[in-house]
C-alpha cells in the first residue's frame, strides 16, 4: 500500500487489524471512513479502488488510532443513530444504546395516536423523548436532566431533527416539575453498581459516571423514581424504566411496594430483563 495515496479498500485493510480490541472492528473502520469522506456506507462498497486524498487519509489514521485507544466511535464522529434519528453526542451524556429502543417500543405499544403528556427523566441526548415525539406528533413530550449541558444538547438534537415541539429543561428528576402530571413517565436512569467491572470495559470508560452508576447496588435512582412517580402520574398512567439485566425482580418488587399494578418486565433481544413497567391508579 502506498501510504500517501491509499485506496478506500487499502485504508480499511490497514485499519481493521488495529481495532482487534473492538467487538465491531469492521463496522468501526467503515463508520469512521464514511465520516471522513462524508459519504453513506454504500459508497465504500461501490468505489473500493478510489484513492483517498492525503488530508482525508491523515484524518482517518488519527481517528483509527484514537479508536484503538478505546475512544467511542460516537465521540469521534460526534453523532449516534438512535431509532430513526441522528443525534449529536458529547462527553457530558450517555451514548444512546440500541437496547434502549426497547423502552421506546414498549411505550408506543401502550398508547395510540391520541394526545397525551409524556415525561422523559434524565433525558441526556434527548434520545427517548425525541424518538417518542417522532412517532407520536400529537403527544406533548418533556425531557428533563439535571446537567445543563445535556439539556442544551437535547435541545440542539430536537432542532436538528425538526422536533422542536419537545420541551427540555433542567430538573433533578422531579424537582422542577411542580404540579404537572403525565400519562407516561419513562426513564433510562443510572443503574450500574459503582464498583462494577463493566465500568472498565469498552466505551463506558469514556462516559460520565454520573450517567451510569447509582448507589445501593445500582438501585438508588430507580428507587427514587419509583417512590415519587405516582405524584406525577394521571390516573391509569404508566411508568417505564430501563434497568440492568439482573435487576428485574428488584424493580418489580419496588413497583409492587409503591402500589403499581400490571407490573411486568420485558426482555431484550438477548433474552435479558431490560424494561419494567407498571400502571398507577388513583382508585384504592
Amino acid at each position: 500500500m502506498k501510504p500517501d495515496t491509499p485506496t478506500i479498500e487499502d485504508a480499511l485493510n490497514w485499519a481493521k487489524p488495529r481495532l482487534v480490541d473492538s467487538d465491531s472492528a469492521n463496522l468501526d473502520a467503515r463508520v469512521l471512513l464514511c465520516h471522513c469522506l462524508q459519504v453513506p456506507a454504500v459508497y465504500l462498497h461501490t468505489w473500493p479502488e478510489k484513492p483517498l486524498d492525503p488530508q482525508t487519509w491523515l484524518q482517518y489514521q488519527q481517528l483509527i488510532l484514537q479508536r484503538e485507544e478505546g475512544v467511542p466511535v460516537a465521540h469521534l464522529t460526534g453523532t449516534r443513530d438512535f431509532w430513526t434519528l441522528i443525534l449529536a453526542v458529547n462527553a457530558h451524556t450517555l451514548i444512546p444504546r440500541p437496547e434502549t429502543e426497547l423502552l421506546v417500543e414498549t411505550a408506543l405499544s401502550l398508547f395510540d395516536e391520541s394526545p397525551i403528556t409524556a415525561l422523559d427523566l434524565g433525558t441526556g441526548t434527548g434520545a427517548i423523548a425525541l424518538a417518542l415525539a417522532s412517532e407520536r406528533r400529537n403527544w406533548s413530550v418533556i425531557g428533563v436532566d439535571r446537567i445543563e449541558q445535556s439539556v442544551e444538547l437535547a435541545t440542539h438534537n430536537a432542532r436538528q431533527n425538526q422536533l422542536e415541539q419537545v420541551r427540555f429543561f433542567t430538573s433533578n428528576w422531579f424537582a422542577a416539575l411542580g404540579q404537572q402530571r403525565f400519562s407516561l413517565i419513562i426513564s433510562n436512569p443510572p443503574y450500574v453498581e459503582p464498583h462494577s467491572p463493566y465500568l472498565q470495559q469498552g466505551d463506558v470508560r469514556f462516559e460520565p459516571l454520573s450517567a451510569l452508576t447509582a448507589e445501593d447496588d445500582g438501585l438508588a435512582d430507580l428507587k427514587k423514581i419509583i417512590s415519587q412517580a405516582s405524584q406525577y402520574l394521571v390516573d391509569s398512567g404508566w411508568l417505564l424504566l430501563e434497568h440492568g439485566h439482573a435487576q428485574g425482580q428488584a424493580v418489580r418488587d419496588l413497583m409492587h411496594q409503591a402500589g403499581f399494578s400490571g407490573v411486568d418486565t420485558i426482555k431484550d433481544l438477548a433474552g435479558l430483563d431490560r424494561v419494567t413497567l407498571g400502571q398507577w391508579s388513583n382508585t384504592p
